[in-house]
C-alpha cells in the first residue's frame, strides 16, 4: 500500500498526505477483513446446511429408508438408502425449488444491495448461503467424503494464493475482466447445452476452463474491491461501505464456490 502516497487523492481534493495515506491503508484493511469474514461465515453456513440436509437425507437402515412402488428401499451407495426427506429433497420435483431458489436470490442481492439495509442485506446473505447448501447437499450422495474434504482444501488454499495476487499486483487487471465476463458465460452456454446432450468430454471443458475462469475472476474481484475502497468508499464508510462490503463478499465467495464444485467434478472420487 506504499503506493498510497503517490496515487491517492484525498476526499478533500488534494494529494493524500502520510496521515491520510495510512488512514486510508488502515481503512483498507479492515474494509478486506469484513469482507473476508462475510464470506468465511457464508461457506461455514453452507457446508453446515450441505451436511446437515445430507445427513437427514439418508440413513444406514433399511427399514427407515422410502420405498418405491415395488417396495425395494432407494439405495444410494453401499449401505446407504433415502430416507423420506431425502426422497423429498434429491428426487421429487421439490428439489428444483432448492436447485433455482439460489440462483433468484442472488439476482435479488445482487440488483437491490444499494437499497438495502446492511442489517437486512447479512440476512439475505446468510438464507443465500443456507440455500446454495442445501442445493450442494447431493454431492455428499456422489463423492466420497474424503475426497470432498481434500478438494475443499484444495480450492481454499488455491483461492487464498489467487486473492492475496490480486491484493498485491501492481499490474492492472482491469482489462482481464471483461475476457473473464465472455469466458463465463461461454461456460453458462455450454453447462446448458450440455444438460441435453450429457457429454462427458464437453463437462470435463467446462470444468478446466471454469477453473481458469474463476481463478481469474478471484484475483480480479480482489483487486476490484481494493480499488473500490481506495477510490470511492474511503470517503463514505458507514452504511455505503458496510454493503459494499457484503457485496463483495457475495462475489467472492461465488468465486469460491465454483472454484470448489468444478475442482470437484475434475478431481473428486465418485461413490
Amino acid at each position: 500500500m506504499s503506493d498510497l502516497d503517490r496515487n491517492y487523492v484525498s476526499p478533500f481534493g488534494r494529494a493524500a498526505t502520510r496521515v491520510d495515506a495510512a488512514t486510508v491503508d488502515a481503512g483498507l484493511r479492515a474494509y478486506m477483513l469484513r469482507i473476508y469474514n462475510y464470506m468465511t461465515i457464508g461457506l461455514a453456513i453452507t457446508g453446515a446446511a450441505a451436511l446437515g440436509v445430507y445427513k437427514f437425507a439418508v440413513t444406514s437402515d433399511a427399514a427407515d429408508a422410502v420405498r418405491s412402488a415395488t417396495g425395494a428401499a432407494y439405495r444410494v451407495a453401499e449401505g446407504q438408502f433415502l430416507t423420506s426427506f431425502g426422497y423429498a429433497m434429491f428426487a421429487s420435483p421439490l428439489k428444483w425449488a432448492f436447485i433455482l431458489a439460489p440462483l433468484v436470490m442472488v439476482f435479488a442481492i445482487s440488483f437491490g444491495i444499494n437499497r438495502l439495509k446492511p442489517a437486512t442485506a447479512q440476512l439475505l446473505f446468510w438464507a443465500f448461503s443456507a440455500l446454495m447448501g442445501i442445493s450442494l447437499s447431493s454431492i455428499f450422495l456422489v463423492y466420497t467424503h474424503t475426497s470432498i474434504v481434500r478438494v475443499f482444501f484444495i480450492t481454499a488454499a488455491s483461492f487464498g494464493a489467487l486473492s492475496l495476487y490480486g491484493y498485491t499486483t501492481k499490474r492492472d487487471m482491469t482489462a482481464m475482466g471483461s475476457f473473464l465476463m465472455m469466458g463465463l458465460i461461454g461456460i453458462i452456454i455450454a453447462s446448458l447445452v450440455n444438460l441435453f446432450v450429457a457429454s462427458s468430454m464437453l463437462q470435463f471443458i467446462v470444468s478446466v476452463v471454469g477453473v481458469l475462469v474463476f481463478a481469474g475472476l478471484t484475483a480480479w474481484d480482489t483487486q476490484r474491491l481494493k480499488n473500490e475502497y481506495i477510490y470511492g468508499y474511503a470517503s463514505e464508510g458507514g452504511e455505503v461501505a458496510e454493503r459494499a462490503a457484503i457485496s463483495g463478499a457475495l462475489s467472492l465467495y461465488l468465486n469460491f464456490i465454483n472454484l470448489f464444485t468444478l475442482l470437484l467434478q475434475l478431481l473428486g472420487q465418485k461413490e
